[in-house]
């Protein structure tokens, strides 16, 4: 009866366990990216105190408190710290053309220790492929999570969390494939982002199955029909 008794009382602190507070981070996006998910990364240079004091904050959030929140709090919170922490990456060197300018003789800027997670300093490479694609059956964070360039998903003008979660990603996913620059269908082809290319073993294995996986966000008839991927473009997703 008492282990019981333990077990439940566990549970229900567990349960009730009270999610991170994303407001600040909510605020900047809403003041910094623009209906197209363009980022004004030279206004968030100058005014960058919301910025560094949100990742603070989520750096100092310990393994035990990121583990009693539910699982869609947990992905929200590593999706917007890998957001948060980009923004960051580019205001700390801008004005810069791409991303991947940051990167190292035999490193690229993914695998900079840059990121403060649970009190430790690791990798965007690492909350990505390491966690959230690790711990998580969710190929929709390939729509959240934005490596500040024009080809990526859109940055979304507002801060990820657990309540909404669903929703957002299936608008994310909605509004990526929309995007006819980088998905459309075309005759008997359908043309996806190089991110399907990549990871496209997280929404099913072969084409089909991932066809299958992205229907639901398609507009558009893609049964029986090729796969092919467009180009990448890795310019700085900038207002400028």
């Amino acid at each position: 009866m008492k282990t019981l008794l333990t077990s439940l009382v566990l549970f229900l602190v567990v349960s009730t366990a009270t999610a991170f507070d994303h407001s600040s981070f909510d605020a900047i996006l809403k003041q910094r990216v623009d209906s197209n998910g363009m980022v004004d990364y030279a206004g968030l240079k100058a005014d960058r105190a919301g910025l560094d004091s949100y990742l603070e904050k989520t750096g100092a959030v310990t393994k035990s408190e990121f583990n009693g929140w539910n699982e869609n709090d947990q992905i929200a919170f590593l999706s917007n710290v890998y957001n948060a922490e980009t923004l960051q990456l580019i205001i700390d060197n801008y004005p810069v053309d791409s991303i991947k300018d940051l990167g190292g003789l035999i490193s690229t800027p993914w695998d900079k220790k840059t990121v403060i997670l649970f009190g430790e300093k690791t990798t965007l490479n690492a909350v990505e492929h390491d966690i959230l694609r690790e711990d998580y059956d969710e190929p929709r964070i390939h729509f959240s999570l934005v490596c500040a360039a024009v080809s990526c998903p859109p940055l979304r003008r507002e801060a990820y969390t657990g309540a909404k979660l669903d929703d957002q990603l299936d608008d994310q996913a909605k509004v990526f494939l929309a995007q006819s620059g980088k998905n459309r269908i075309e005759g008997d082809t359908v043309y996806l982002s190089k991110i399907f290319d990549w990871y496209g073993g997280d929404f099913g294995k072969g084409d089909a199955a991932l066809l299958s996986a992205l229907n639901p966000w398609i507009d558009g008839d893609t049964a029986g029909k090729d796969v092919d991927y467009t180009d990448y473009n890795w310019s700085l997703n900038d207002q400028k």
